[in-house]
């Protein structure tokens, strides 16, 4: 069979013949990667087991007592969460495109050749294979997803805190998380995120005790980063030493600052995935 994938295709064949399940199942028998789970001549019966056991393709007759084919292809359509890929196997032409409007993958006419049946199963295989690796695909991102999030640190409460700081001409609020640096002029602070700068009256030590110095580290007199946003640190000789940032920033680094620097970030450990270049 084309298209074969390494899990069988569950399949449920249903027919009120007796004889016309049992010619399915050894035809079934026959075809690699397959396997007949179920077979029944009720419809309604078959209904309930589909729901339960959920195969991949159910081969469905259409001339049945009760509810025929096309109406439990109906039923079929509007499962909540999932549903199979229906082949009718009928003696009749006339349903066809009543068929091909339930969404059926193929159309059978008895009597059903090794041939002709291996062919229709050998269609929903490809589309059952894409399906497979689409939900495999969705269950390695979830996987990923939930990875990240237990790996990171648990989130610290005064990120969550606000200061008011100038923009321009107007006061706004400035959640203290957000703060990645902050440089002193005069009797100002320059506070900047990872977009822009402002300005808070304030000194820079009454700042650095107000983030935390767990938290930042003073990289010279007039400047204090947040550890945790630093991406690199860079000797760019005759001692000249700048801190890259996750923003792409660059702060410089006075140099009697620098051995204390080092400590911090050795500290911090692996998970930060920090570069020293050199420094």
């Amino acid at each position: 069979m084309k298209g074969r994938i390494e899990r069988p295709l569950d399949i449920v064949a249903i027919d009120d013949e007796p004889l016309a399940l049992a010619r399915l199942a050894l035809l079934v028998g026959d075809i690699p990667g397959t396997r007949l789970i179920g077979s029944s001549g009720d419809p309604d019966a078959a209904l309930a087991f589909i729901a339960e056991r959920q195969p991949d393709i159910v081969l469905l007759d259409i001339e049945m007592p009760g509810t025929n084919g096309l109406e439990l292809a109906t039923k079929l359509l509007h499962m909540e969460g999932y549903r199979p890929f229906v082949i009718f196997v009928t003696a009749f032409e006339q349903h066809a495109v009543t068929a091909f409007q339930a969404q059926a993958i193929d159309y059978v006419l008895k009597p059903v050749t090794h041939a002709r049946l291996e062919q229709a199963i050998a269609r929903v295989g490809t589309l059952v294979q894409h399906q497979r690796r689409s939900a495999e695909a969705r269950d390695y991102e979830r996987r990923l997803e939930e990875m990240r999030i237990s790996s990171e640190p648990p989130h610290d409460l005064r990120d969550r805190e606000e200061i008011w700081a100038m923009r321009g001409s107007e006061f706004v609020r400035l959640r203290t998380g957000d703060i990645e640096r902050a440089e002193s002029e005069r009797d100002y602070v320059h506070i900047h995120n990872a977009e822009r700068a402002f300005l808070l009256r304030t000194t820079l030590g009454a700042l650095h005790d107000r983030l935390g110095h767990d938290r930042y580290v003073r990289v010279r007199r007039s400047a204090i980063v947040r550890l945790d946003r630093i991406s690199a640190v860079r000797n760019r000789g005759y001692g000249d030493i700048q801190i890259l940032l996750r923003s792409g920033a660059t702060v410089q680094v006075g140099r009697t600052y620098l051995k204390p620097l080092r400590q911090r970030l050795i500290g911090i450990g692996p998970a930060e995935r920090l570069t020293l270049m050199n420094a």
